[in-house]
């Protein structure tokens, strides 16, 4: 039996406030064009960033650093690809469909506890990731430099380099889960939704490095998580706050790759994955490997039957006469 909150949500009165939906046949283009727009927007200032050498310009060149400073350099690059991302969401809504940042799923009201509940979830949800391989003997203590690790790398992985994982997070559930998803659902129906959301965030990653099929998988099923812990909460909130600590605390905290990629910055422990590609995913991190699957297949069930705690459905939706 499928669940009310799946078939009747707050999220899709908020997409349905404006003056109009996004058809069908344009959700995908937009999306793109966001998605990829927005990187190809911030280049030129990430590029010339480079050239005064304030963002390093290899793993090695930012491990030179102090954490502070490289921290602070790929603080600003996140914050300018996808400060742009949201921006660019946020202008497609007001201009097209007429309707406020709000009704992305970001009201008032309860925003400390959901967002506050979000960054225990996710970095709970992670620590069960590396908890599982430890035990294992998949998880091993690598040589580093002690100025990049644990109390010396402190100020570029908290004070630092957290808020720009906070945008990152954001924006990238804001175009997926605040934007597509409900507006799809809305429109059409909701598997509909579901499943365009989940594999369009999987294309999003598709040019990352050591991406493998189950890399891939887990992005849509990380997808599939996102969407049902947003429409769970009638909110955005919360899934921000997770998508943004899971991602700290892969590279900051544990010093693994964040979906392919070795983050800079510093790290409190800096551990390596030293058992199969196919469990601990290898290159890509984590998120690459069979450990992840069973932690998001574990989490969805959770949040499939977490009990309800708040019906907000009968609230009047936002209308457009409130736009920002």
């Amino acid at each position: 039996m499928i669940p009310q909150w799946l078939t009747h949500n707050r999220l899709y009165d908020l997409a349905r406030s404006g003056q109009r939906l996004t058809p069908w046949w344009a959700v995908i283009p937009v999306g793109l064009f966001i998605a990829f727009g927005s990187q190809l927007f911030a280049l030129p200032i990430v590029f010339m960033l480079f050239l005064a050498g304030i963002i390093p310009t290899t793993e090695e060149s930012a491990l030179a650093q102090p954490p502070l400073v490289s921290g602070l350099a790929l603080t600003i690059q996140l914050m300018l690809g996808f400060g742009v991302m949201i921006l660019c969401t946020w202008l497609w809504v007001r201009l097209y469909e007429r309707r406020s940042f709000a009704t992305l799923g970001f009201e008032p009201g309860r925003i400390l506890f959901l967002y506050g509940r979000g960054l225990l979830i996710g970095l709970a949800s992670f620590a069960a990731t590396v908890g599982l391989l430890a035990p294992l003997g998949y998880i091993a203590i690598e040589d580093s430099d002690p100025a990049q690790v644990g109390l010396a790398a402190l100020g570029g992985v908290v004070l630092v380099f957290f808020p720009g994982w906070l945008i990152q997070g954001a924006a990238e559930e804001i175009l997926t889960r605040g934007w597509m998803l409900p507006t799809l659902a809305a429109r059409y129906r909701v598997w509909i939704g579901l499943l365009i959301s989940s594999l369009f965030f999987t294309f999003m990653h598709a040019l990352n490095p050591n991406l493998s099929i189950l890399a891939m998988i887990n992005l849509a099923l990380y997808g599939l998580f996102g969407a049902l812990y947003a429409l769970r909460e009638e909110s955005l909130w919360g899934i921000c706050a997770f998508h943004s600590i899971w991602n700290w605390a892969q590279g900051n905290l544990f010093g693994l790759e964040v979906s392919g990629q070795m983050v800079s910055g510093g790290m409190i422990f800096n551990l390596i994955e030293t058992g199969p590609d196919w469990l601990t995913g290898g290159a890509f991190g984590p998120e690459g490997g069979l450990v992840t699957t069973i932690v998001l297949l574990f989490s969805m069930a959770v949040i499939w039957w977490w009990p309800t705690t708040r019906q907000r459905m009968s609230t009047p939706p936002v209308t457009a006469d409130h736009a920002l």
